[in-house]
């Protein structure tokens, strides 16, 4: 779609804040109200809009694709989309290490220990770690108690904490950063380990740093989402 609109403002919804385009309202594809909880991310999104160039390119408009994923797929049904995310605990990127080399596994043990060790201190659990790919059970409360803090958070938290899951693997990479327990770079370092380590062993990849970078950039788009929802 071409760029139809001059000027970009915010104004207070209710109890929220929305992005108007000339005057009017701009809408999610569900044709609701972009409207945000909080101020300061409805300016971030007027920007995205105001940086519009001749045509609309969505995915470059991470913050507002957020926000109309939290109104039109989120808040329908939030305790579904809650219960999706939370089945990450199941599996946990931090709870599954490589045999070797000796190099990967201490880096690993110094990222991803550490990242347990918070998590087992926040919400009172404990993990089952192992070596290779065979999977691995959580003990029950960890799973019911990570699942518990999922669903604590409202609509738009999700929507921001989804992509850092999703890209990371790790839930509990993702809870530290919505927590502040962890720097969205500290948490990106630890999710993106192993692709960085076979980077570095197996020398640069174009395709490969392209796809890595591309992740980098939706993880750290949807932490400054969390971020501005606070």
């Amino acid at each position: 779609m071409k760029r139809f609109w001059k000027e970009v403002g915010v104004e207070q919804r209710g109890a929220g804040w929305a992005i108007r385009l000339d005057g009017r309202a701009v809408r999610t594809p569900a044709r609701a109200a972009l409207a945000v909880p909080t101020e300061r991310l409805a300016e971030a999104i007027a920007e995205e809009w105001r940086g519009v160039g001749d045509t609309i390119e969505p995915r470059m408009m991470r913050l507002t694709g957020l926000a109309n994923a939290a109104i039109d797929r989120v808040n329908p049904d939030r305790q579904a989309f809650a219960e999706g995310l939370a089945r990450y605990a199941q599996a946990d990127l931090a709870c599954y290490r490589a045999d070797g080399p000796r190099e990967l596994v201490a880096r690993q043990e110094q990222e991803w220990d550490s990242l347990l060790a918070w998590a087992r201190r926040r919400y009172d659990v404990d993990f089952a770690t192992t070596s290779g790919l065979m999977h691995v059970a959580q003990p029950g409360a960890t799973v019911e108690r990570l699942a518990h803090a999922v669903a604590a958070l409202d609509a738009f938290r999700l929507a921001g904490l989804s992509p850092l899951v999703t890209i990371g693997g790790s839930l509990v990479a993702a809870l530290a950063v919505e927590e502040k327990a962890m720097t969205p770079a500290q948490a990106w370092d630890a999710v993106s380990l192993d692709d960085r380590w076979q980077l570095e062993r197996w020398g640069a990849d174009a395709e490969a740093e392209a796809t890595l970078g591309i992740r980098r950039r939706d993880f750290l788009a949807a932490a400054s989402f969390l971020e501005l929802v606070s």
